[in-house]
Order: C-alpha cells, then sequence, then structure tokens
C-alpha cells in the first residue's frame, strides 16, 4: 500500500466457496468448506493475481466457509505452481462478524471505513446480501441470479470509499472461479 493518492478503486466482491452441508447441532456459522469449496477458492486466489487484482485490504466474514474461502484465495495469490501469479504486498485482512449474515447496506457501511489509501480491497461475505450489494453498486450489472458461490464481482469507482454509495461502481468484471 501507498500513501500516494488513488485516482480510480476497485471493490471485488466475492461470494465464499461451497461449504459442506450443515448437519444437525451444526451453527451455520461453523460450516467448512467442502473439497471442491477449497479448490475454488485458490482457484479464485490465482484468478486475481493474473488479472493484477491483488488487494491493499481484505474484509472477511468471520464465518467459517468466509475464513477459509479467504484463506484459500490467499494461498491462490502466491503464485506457487501451477498458478504463476505475482504474489504482491501482504494485506491488511480484518474479520468482521458484521460482514455475516448482513444486509447490503451493512456492507457497504463496512466498505466505507476502508483506508483511503487502499486501492483495492476484496470483501468476501455471504448471500444474499453480497449479492445485492454488486445490486447496489451497479444495479445494471449483477443479474437476477446474483453471485453463485466463489464468484467474484469486480467493481471500479472514482469515488472515495468514505463516499461510495447507490450506483457508485459499475461491475467490469465477473468470474465464477472454478477449482
Amino acid at each position: 500500500m501507498t500513501d500516494a493518492p488513488v485516482e480510480t478503486r476497485t471493490l471485488v466482491l466475492l461470494r465464499h466457496a461451497k461449504a459442506e452441508q450443515g448437519s444437525a447441532g451444526t451453527h451455520d456459522a461453523d460450516r467448512p468448506l467442502s473439497a471442491r469449496g477449497h479448490a475454488d477458492a485458490a482457484a479464485a486466489g490465482a484468478w486475481l493475481a493474473h488479472h493484477g487484482l491483488l488487494p491493499d485490504v481484505v474484509i472477511c466474514s468471520t464465518a467459517l466457509r468466509t475464513r477459509q474461502t479467504w484463506h484459500g484465495v490467499a494461498m491462490g495469490m502466491t503464485g506457487s505452481p501451477p498458478e504463476g501469479g505475482p504474489a504482491g504486498p501482504r494485506p491488511t485482512v480484518r474479520y468482521e462478524p458484521g460482514a455475516y449474515d448482513s444486509h447490503p447496506e451493512e456492507l457497504l457501511t463496512l466498505v466505507r471505513t476502508i483506508d483511503p489509501t487502499a486501492g483495492t480491497a476484496l470483501l468476501i461475505a455471504h448471500n444474499p446480501g453480497i449479492s445485492l450489494l454488486s445490486a447496489l453498486l451497479d444495479p445494471e450489472g449483477v443479474g437476477e441470479e446474483g453471485l453463485r458461490t466463489t464468484e467474484l464481482a469486480i467493481h471500479h469507482t472514482a469515488l472515495g470509499w468514505a463516499e461510495l454509495d447507490r450506483a457508485g461502481a459499475p461491475i467490469t468484471a465477473r468470474h465464477a472461479a472454478r477449482g
């Protein structure tokens, strides 16, 4: 991260990777990723690295599946074979309980707290909130089905993080990562 003014900011929204089905007595927030979910998370990280979208800041829900998704994404960004992507600087990671089971406005409030010098931020959260946030930021960009598991929505804005609001960050790319 640099202290130079940032002209354009990139917000990467990521719905967590595929999780195991909950068993009796297991709280929803404690569901781990499935084997496919682990592979898909690493593939998402490799895709981000390949496209030069390494985050300065990561905001991640505290649910087990989102924390495991971040771990897989981070591993995928390291550029270890076969991905071959650049490792980049180490981001600041914030685990936020408020990103679990939240409304899009609550997620937007978290985004608005990002360090103003950060150029790229990654938010890892859950549906429906993460899909609804993407639709709030670009009403024309997200389809009715929303984001699938391990799907990335790349939003760009010239606004500062604190000023980000409805229709303020169009989607420039979407990618459903599969490992």
